[in-house]
């Protein structure tokens, strides 16, 4: 069974950093695509950041030049450090994984761990 596990949510202060780690395990085939993605008020989904397959990366506009995404692919693990820290960047944040097996895609979502910059 297949499992999403993030972890390293929390109150902060604004201007200050944070960094979430993202866990996969029970994976059959091969990962494609670990991203972050954040909650919006509208209650849609939008992509923070992804790894791809290569080792390309992508991220939103909105934390360009303030983020780092990094992962261990033996330990199937993603981390996103996060810096300077603002209030728009309070959310919910979403961990996906793509994975494919024999010709097949699957995608997968963790819980979420909460992100509050407030003072």
């Amino acid at each position: 069974q297949v499992q999403i596990v993030e972890s390293g949510g929390g109150l902060v202060q604004p201007g200050g950093s944070l960094r979430l780690s993202c866990v996969a395990s029970g994976i059959i085939g091969s990962i494609y695509s670990m991203a972050w993605y954040r909650g919006t008020q509208e209650n849609q989904r939008e992509l923070v950041a992804s790894r791809w397959t290569g080792g390309i990366i992508e991220s939103a506009e909105s934390v360009k030049g303030r983020l780092t995404l990094s992962g261990d692919n033996d330990k199937n693990t993603m981390y996103l450090q996060l810096n300077s820290l603002k209030p728009d960047d309070t959310a919910v944040y979403y961990c996906n994984v793509v994975v494919t097996n024999e010709g097949a895609v699957s995608d997968y979502w963790g819980q979420g761990t909460q992100v509050t910059v407030s003072s």
